[in-house]
């Protein structure tokens, strides 16, 4: 059993619960299951554990086409048949054409490493449950090599989900479940300041107004997440943005600046413009 223990980082601001939960799953063993929106700080959450803790990070980045198998190993017939052809030595050992996955590359790490799967739900319905043997087990078995890889030791696993779909019962029983919650305004403030120490107080509360009345807009397709808050802010302390500027009602002027940091689809732009203009129509009477 690990004796690890995450208390956050520098540059990554988690809560008591998220910090329970991370060290929960170390006491337990168990893989840490992370939902929430996207752009809460899951993948990152892996990165700075890793970083805090001093461990390797070994990530395994799903898409849709994915298949678990890949995180054990492939076997490359492609390139034996070539060599073959080509009447190369190295067909004589099959163990030239195994490709190491990422859950092998973890298991055969001599530090305890973090092992993220990150975007699980990407992949289709049968890829966690495809994996429940090798995350109880910490071993699987080649067949090409007939050989057993077992876990030096077993890897701290972060797996992260935005709920694009229903995860199986038998993989989630399995998994310590943690969800994080969007910031609140204060815990926000707290973010964006690790991020820019020197924000001047006034553009800060503006833009933190802004942001979260933005956030509250009814018919919004895709409410803009922490990181492009940060983006959003990145740029308006690189053009020094006054704080006023976010507030304006002059319809003469260009809506609140920069605004394409934040909302990413015409559809929410042209919402925005319209209550911008309603808002501004509702001033001048």
């Amino acid at each position: 059993m690990s004796n690890a223990r995450f208390s956050g980082t520098e540059s990554y601001v988690a809560t008591d619960d998220l910090m329970m939960a991370v060290n929960a799953a170390i006491t337990l063993e168990r893989p840490l299951l992370v939902k929430g929106e996207p752009g809460t700080g899951k993948t990152m959450l892996a990165e700075e554990i890793a970083r805090s803790l001093g461990r390797p990070l070994i990530g395994w980045h799903i898409k849709s086409t994915t298949k678990a198998a890949r995180g054990l190993y492939e076997y490359d017939a492609v390139a034996r048949l070539r060599d073959s052809q080509l009447g190369d030595d190295r067909v004589k050992d099959i163990g030239n054409y195994i490709v190491k996955g990422k859950l092998w590359e973890a298991f055969e790490s001599d530090v305890q490493p973090i092992l993220l799967i990150d975007e699980i739900d990407k992949a289709d319905i049968e890829f966690p449950n495809d994996l429940l043997q090798e995350l109880d087990r910490m071993e699987f078995y080649v067949y090409e090599t007939q050989q057993t890889i077992k876990a030096r030791q077993r890897p701290i696993i972060i797996i992260t989900s935005n709920n694009e779909k229903e995860l199986p019962d038998a993989f989630l029983r399995r998994c310590f479940f943690h969800y994080i919650r969007f910031p609140d305004a204060d815990v926000m403030e707290t973010i964006v300041k690790v991020h820019f120490p020197n924000i001047k107080k006034h553009l800060l509360a503006e833009a933190l107004q802004s942001f979260f009345e933005l956030r509250e807009l009814p018919g919004l397709k895709k409410k803009p997440s922490t990181s492009e808050l940060l983006d959003w802010i990145k740029l308006l302390v690189a053009d020094d943005i006054p704080p006023e500027a976010l507030r304006e009602k002059d319809s003469r002027k260009a809506i609140p600046k920069l605004y394409g940091a934040l909302l990413k689809n015409e559809q929410d732009m042209h919402l925005f413009e319209r209550l911008v203009f309603m808002t501004r129509r509702t001033g001048a009477n």
